[in-house]
């Protein structure tokens, strides 16, 4: 695997502006003309002793980000009849936590190096934990076990909370080099296995599974089609943010000499695309669908 990319986040942290990028020691430039990595450096909102609020856009979003998801949480209470009500709730708690930290790693609040790479394990986890939450949403609706009931309930936890420590511990062990062992990843290529597996792979399998399991719940069993238009602009949704962020990001920063890059957009194509998933959430959990009768076949 040497010779290939598979693994490498330098490209990556050039181009686009992730939070993983803070692990390694190109985050932290001595320059405001170029990122550490060769890319182009959002310079945002000069402050006093030569700090810079280089994301306020993002800042703005996340806080917004974050209301909508109390919003939400607030209109998920009320739906009390609703199946998965305590699930979702606890994917929208995982959302408000993502945006919180992303305000401090990809917002540009000014931190120390310290307490960014801190915040970093935190996101970093945060995102891997909360996509497997929505996985695990997926499998709610298809009622293998009670909804909303501890032991449904303790179950996702307990399984996101192994995903949380397992990659915040990689991705803090990486930053602060607590054993040594992933200190090969700090300069170029930033060569992480582990973190590229747990950052950029399973959150992909994660949504990709809860696509195709909420697909299959929607058509196959509930033999709906409207809900489908709500899923299929929350993962439309996703995937612009996504070629924001990954491909249009450096062309952006370059075009605006600096003031915004793809995060921006990216922060907010993926705050539409969790009130999408909310809305086709609540679509097929707002009427009397038709289920099938155990022991027979599906419609």
């Amino acid at each position: 695997m040497g010779s290939t990319q598979f693994g490498n986040f330098h490209d990556f942290c050039r181009d686009s502006t992730l939070p993983i990028c803070n692990l390694f020691n190109e985050g932290f430039p001595k320059s405001h003309e170029l990122n550490g990595y060769g890319g182009c450096a959002l310079r945002g909102i000069s402050l006093s002793g030569d700090r810079h609020l280089t994301n306020l856009g993002s800042i703005l979003l996340c806080a917004v980000a974050i209301l909508v998801s109390l919003y939400l949480l607030w209109m998920s209470e009320r739906k009390e009849a609703a199946v998965g009500r305590r699930e979702m709730q606890l994917f929208l708690i995982g959302f408000i936590i993502v945006e919180l930290c992303e305000i401090f790693t990809v917002g540009g609040f000014p931190l120390n190096d310290k307490a960014r790479i801190g915040f970093t394990g935190v996101h970093i986890a945060a995102i891997v934990a909360t996509l497997w939450i929505l996985l695990m949403n997926a499998f709610v609706g298809f009622q293998m076990l009670d909804d909303g009931t501890p032991l449904s309930v303790g179950l996702i936890l307990f399984s996101a909370l192994v995903f949380f420590l397992g990659t915040g511990y990689i991705a803090l062990d990486t930053g602060f080099s607590w054993t040594g062992h992933f200190d090969g990843s700090l300069d170029a290529p930033n060569r992480n296995i582990g973190l590229y597996v747990l950052y950029q792979l399973a959150p992909l399998i994660f949504l990709v599974g809860y696509f195709a399991l909420e697909t299959l719940l929607v058509l196959r069993i509930l033999g709906e089609r409207k809900p489908m238009l709500y899923l299929a602009c929350a993962a439309l949704l996703f995937i612009i943010g996504q070629i924001f962020q990954y491909v249009a990001s450096t062309h952006i920063c370059q075009g605006t000499d600096g003031k915004v890059n793809g995060a921006l957009f990216e922060t907010l194509f993926t705050l539409l695309s969790v009130v999408m998933v909310w809305v086709f959430w609540s679509s097929i959990t707002e009427d009397e669908w038709p289920m099938p009768v155990p022991g027979s076949a599906y419609p």
